[in-house]
């Protein structure tokens, strides 16, 4: 029998799929999609995820009237297309006596039947929804067939009035739609959050999130159902475009989700590294380019970036760029050529002697009498970046720039120069997690990369010493310290956002704590010019983090 012929049992579709902000019509036909997989399924319902019909995070975006507009038309034309079979839960903007929602629009017999408000906005980390979206009022559940449902809508879930006003007002179990984006050790985050919800309520919970990269953010799916007492009943993958149906029965004690598939979550560096591929491969995809190039130097981080994007793209689509100077070291040499190889990508040998001497002479007059430094540096460093942008327009190729978060941090980085390129998929991670990520992916390979199995990055890449060869013999260390008492610091000012006080505390050199505070606030202006990049961390170097770039504040604690 089926679920819709049965009171007793109730069939939900799940569409963990990935939107695309702004294309309205390729989203709704996506749930189209969904739709017609839950009809055949017989299901009772198919839901989608929170603004699925814009997408999601869309900022100022979803402000605008003919956005509005446009949404609740192709959520009017989905409601007539899906009148014969399944219900469908659709998140879109809604506009009501001049306010704007984040509403969950439940779509029967060919209209709009009823709709949820989202009444906890959030207003921290990459959200501003307090200033986007008004206040839904706190309200009661939706019926589809004679089965009454309560979607707290993402962040309603994390507090406990929405839920249990839902429970107190008829509703059976709790479907949850989400737009969640990933941050290191968020799903158990999220997970105790919604086992929380279903401890005080004793309902059933399905929590239905997207996947997909919109621009930092990767959302990571990872859907899931918890019965009374919070036994999980099944779960999707994460990273994964998928639609599951998902079962309910009627027990004596109320509503019970019947056992289904649970995905394995994979550990913690499998799925970072599996943001940072996801996170290209959308914005490529989704602002519709198909190759990459970057500078190969030879040294770690470009190697790191190199392999994230074959393993994104395929290395017929990347093209590795060699650009030595009189500094570049044979092993340097070596090495960006031998990793290019290993992966397969496109390998460019570009000297930039030739274009360095006729900068030096047309400057000559005007810099006689000073004497060399981080200006000649630099010079070298901003050329590249003109040849790769030039490269970049000839081929139509987007440019990706290669600095780690401690670069960012800290500046070590040449605005104009290496920090030219579209897109960053290290911009959040740490020098020494490039070190550890390097080693794991040269031991681990799954379905999902594009890239050769083995060992792709040079073990020569990894063990020498990090250096910019922009003058003899120079080393990172020369003008930062090494990299996990840099790394060790950085985590605590600004992950932590602890005081200097504090660093000090944890053992590290006060003088040194200060030369990094320092360091950080004067390369604001460099990050906010700086290409966005993968967001790994709930402190990530655009929305996370907003400072002022006139910032005369020092910590003397």
């Amino acid at each position: 029998m089926t679920a819709a012929a049965n009171s007793d049992h109730f069939r939900i579709t799940l569409g963990q799929l990935n939107p695309t902000v702004g294309d309205i019509s390729g989203n709704a036909a996506k749930a189209r999609i969904a739709w017609e997989a839950g009809r055949d399924a017989k299901a009772d319902l198919v839901a989608l995820p929170e603004m699925f019909i814009l997408g999601y995070n869309a900022q100022d975006l979803v402000m605008k009237p003919a956005v509005q507009a446009a949404c609740l038309a192709a959520i009017e034309k989905l409601a007539v297309k899906c009148a014969d079979g399944p219900a469908l839960a659709i998140g879109g903007p809604a506009v009501e006596d001049g306010k704007l929602y984040n509403a969950y629009f439940i779509c029967r017999g060919g209209k709009i039947a009823s709709k949820a408000l989202k009444h906890n906005l959030p207003n921290e980390d990459v959200f501003d929804e307090v200033r986007i979206f008004d206040s839904g009022p706190l309200g009661g559940p939706y019926s589809v067939g004679n089965t009454r449902i309560g979607s707290p809508i993402c962040e309603d879930a994390w507090h406990e009035d929405v839920s249990e006003t839902l429970e107190e007002t008829g509703a059976e179990f709790l479907l949850v739609p989400n737009g969640s984006p990933y941050y290191r050790g968020k799903f158990d985050v999220r997970m105790n959050q919604m086992v929380s919800r279903v401890v005080e309520t004793g309902l059933p919970l399905i929590y239905l999130n997207m996947v997909g990269g919109q621009d930092d953010q990767v959302f990571d799916g990872g859907s899931f159902a918890l019965n009374p007492g919070g036994k999980l009943a099944m779960q999707m993958p994460v990273f994964d475009e998928e639609i599951a149906h998902v079962d309910l029965t009627r027990t004596s004690d109320g509503w019970r989700v019947e056992d289904g598939a649970k995905a394995l979550i994979p550990g913690q560096f499998e799925q970072d590294y599996r943001v940072c591929v996801t996170a290209l491969r959308d914005y490529m995809g989704k602002t519709g380019f198909k190759k990459v190039l970057l500078g190969m130097s030879g040294g770690i981080d470009s190697a790191l970036v190199a392999t994230i994007a074959v393993d994104a793209l395929g290395g017929e689509n990347v093209r590795c760029v060699m650009l030595p100077s009189e500094y570049t070291s044979q092993g340097s040499l070596d090495d960006a050529k031998d990793c290019a190889e290993r992966i397969g990508a496109e390998y460019n040998f570009v000297p930039i002697k030739e274009g360095r001497d006729a900068i030096t002479n047309t400057l000559a007059p005007l810099f006689e009498g000073f004497d060399a430094d981080v200006t000649e540096e630099n010079i070298q460093s901003r050329l590249r970046g003109l040849l790769l942008m030039a490269m970049s327009n000839k081929f139509g190729s987007m440019l990706l720039t290669t600095g780690n978060k401690s670069e960012v941090a800290v500046g070590y980085a040449t605005i104009y120069g290496d920090m030219s390129g579209g897109y960053n998929p290290i911009k959040d991670m740490y020098k020494v997690r490039v070190f550890e990520v390097c080693r794991w992916r040269n031991q681990n390979h799954f379905e999902w990369m594009m890239g050769p199995k083995g060992e792709v990055i040079p073990p020569s890449i990894i063990d020498k010493p990090p250096s910019a060869e922009l003058r003899p013999d120079q080393k990172d260390s020369d003008s930062l310290p090494d990299y996990p008492i840099l790394d060790g610091i950085l985590e605590m000012l600004v992950d932590d956002d602890a005081s200097v006080a504090d660093c000090v505390a944890a053992g590290y050199e006060r003088d040194v704590v200060k030369k990094i505070e320092h360091l950080l606030y004067i390369s604001e202006y460099k990050r906010f010019q700086s290409a966005p990049g993968t967001r790994l961390s709930r402190r990530a170097f655009w929305l996370d983090r907003r400072y002022p770039i006139v910032n005369r504040w020092r910590d003397n604690s």
